[in-house]
């Protein structure tokens, strides 16, 4: 069997190089588990603390923040520190599994 193809391109180099990647991935997504990233909103009246594989860790609420009359507020802040960690995560993501992928994206292939 031909190691090289059409211009000597070598399919079980990329093919191993691809295995690599996927491990790499595989890596950096434990790790991603172990880490967290904290928002906040309503100068701090509402946190959140997000795993590094976006999922919400906790929500901390000031006693001041629960009013009643208030509630829609309240929600809107526990929205907004939702939403600022989830970005703070994803970015957390991005920043791991960029170096890996060399900003391809997974490449389309499964597992990637």
């Amino acid at each position: 069997m031909a190691r090289g193809g059409p211009g000597g391109f070598d399919v079980n180099a990329l093919m191993k190089q691809a295995q690599q990647m996927q491990q790499q991935m595989q890596q950096a997504q434990e790790q991603l588990k172990q880490e967290t990233v904290e928002a906040s909103a309503g100068g701090g009246m509402v946190k959140v603390t997000m795993g590094g594989d976006l999922t919400l860790r906790e929500i901390s609420i000031d006693p001041e923040a629960i009013d009643p009359e208030e509630a829609e507020m309240l929600a809107e802040m526990v929205q907004a520190a939702v939403n600022e960690g989830l970005r703070a995560a994803q970015k957390l993501a991005d920043s791991k599994m960029g170096g890996i992928t060399g900003g391809l994206g997974g490449m389309g292939l499964p597992g990637m």
